[in-house]
């Protein structure tokens, strides 16, 4: 059995970190389980593949990403917080927190988060609003200003409750948004942690053991009640890109991580991270006045760099350059927007500079403009001057023309008045 975990591992290891074969984008994967299912890039919030993304479910202790982010908008990590009154089932998960025992919000954050504890859980939610439904309530106002629509919490921790519910969309959008934190990225990342504020030191496990077996799977939580399933919110990054999955009501733990990985490789492999537009790019050029066909370049002042789904082509526009500019102006003066776009999407402004100083044109400069302006100008006239004996000689043959077609027209009348 173990050798047979551990071929597993390995092929599971070599489908995720390896390469894609193709440039295009692969085919979307069949699951085997998953009552819903999402695969979201982390900095875009781009959707890749969506089941039932949007079906409330129960969502299992995956409730406690929430609670972790209210805790960690409110607390601070060095915060200490006595154990809530909490009298778990014996199936729950905990750390066996001792009646008045103390333990930082650290300490606590990493509880629910690893092994998922439900008494860490309930102790965050007093020690950061004086009490569970003061608490209960925080987590559904940010839930409403974070916009997770379909998203209600009936307790901090994720028992079944009708009222406590989710969806695969809103999980993938509370984790992206978590991942700001620095602290919540190197927690949800470790294999086990050590806790050593309590009472006691104590060492828990992360219950997401793809973290410990495939590289590059860095989260997120795992869940599991009666009603809901498993559950299962993960992420992995490879080369610059970030995706993350999330599967609800898989039948069992093993179609849970199967999934989930199934979903983070067709993320990664779906993805690029590409400098769209480098900076000092050029992008034109821009005459300079008083100095004929003398001009500056003008480059890309700043460089876009983002995370595109393969196969995606950009485009760069570049606005409000003057037609001629006189100095002095240092490098880097901005004269313009460069617009990068994907189809009619707009997906960055930078600013358009002066790739080189440009001096102020001097006086000898501005005379030499001026005579060359005024050759231009007499040459005009001489040109005029030429023309106008040829003008007037066309003007006078048709002056002549016109006479004779009338002494003609008068001459037939003469001759047509006589006829008896």
């Amino acid at each position: 059995m173990t050798a047979r975990l551990a071929l597993a591992g390995v092929v599971l290891l070599a489908l995720l970190t390896a390469p894609s074969a193709l440039a295009q984008r692969p085919d979307p994967p069949r699951l085997q389980g998953a009552k819903a299912a999402i695969v979201m890039e982390a900095t875009t919030g781009d959707v890749l593949l969506a089941h039932n993304a949007d079906q409330r479910r129960q969502i299992a202790s995956t409730t406690k990403l929430m609670t972790v982010l209210v805790a960690l908008e409110r607390d601070d990590l060095d915060d200490v917080f006595s154990a809530a009154d909490y009298d778990p089932a014996p199936a729950e998960s905990q750390i066996e927190l001792r009646s008045g025992e103390r333990m930082s919000v650290r300490d606590l954050l990493r509880a629910a988060l690893l092994p998922s504890a439900n008494d860490a859980a309930a102790t965050l939610a007093v020690g950061t609003m004086g009490s569970t439904p003061d608490f209960v309530a925080e987590m559904n106002r940010r839930a409403r200003a974070l916009g997770l629509r379909n998203t209600h919490f009936a307790n901090p921790i994720g028992l079944d409750d009708p009222e406590n519910f989710s969806t695969a969309t809103d999980l993938a959008r509370l984790a992206i948004r978590l991942r700001r934190y620095e602290f919540f990225r190197r927690t949800v990342d470790l294999e086990h942690a050590t806790l050593r504020s309590g009472a006691m030191d104590r060492t828990v496990p992360n219950r997401n053991r793809l973290v410990g077996r495939v590289s590059a799977v860095n989260g997120v939580k795992t869940g599991y009640t009666r009603r809901a399933g498993n559950v299962l919110v993960g992420s992995a990054s490879r080369d610059g890109v970030t995706v993350i999955s999330v599967v609800l009501g898989e039948p069992t733990e093993r179609a849970r991580d199967s999934d989930s990985l199934t979903l983070l490789r067709y993320g990664l492999d779906s993805y690029n991270a590409r400098t769209v537009l480098p900076e000092g790019r050029v992008l034109g050029r821009v005459g300079l006045r008083y100095r004929g066909d003398d001009a500056v370049e003008v480059i890309a002042g700043d460089t876009v760099k983002r995370v595109l789904r393969s196969g995606a082509r950009t485009r760069t526009t570049v606005v409000g350059l003057p037609t001629e500019v006189d100095g002095p102006l240092p490098r880097g003066t901005r004269l313009g927007t460069a617009i990068v776009r994907r189809g009619e999407e707009v997906l960055a402004r930078v600013p358009v500079v002066t790739a080189r100083p440009v001096a102020e044109a001097g006086l000898g400069t501005r005379l030499d403009d001026m005579l060359r302006r005024s050759q231009t100008i007499v040459a005009l006239v001489l040109l005029l001057v030429c023309s106008l004996p040829l003008l007037l000689l066309r003007r006078r043959a048709l002056h002549r023309r016109r006479a004779l077609d009338a002494e003609h027209r008068r001459a037939r009348r003469r001759e047509e008045s006589t006829v008896p």
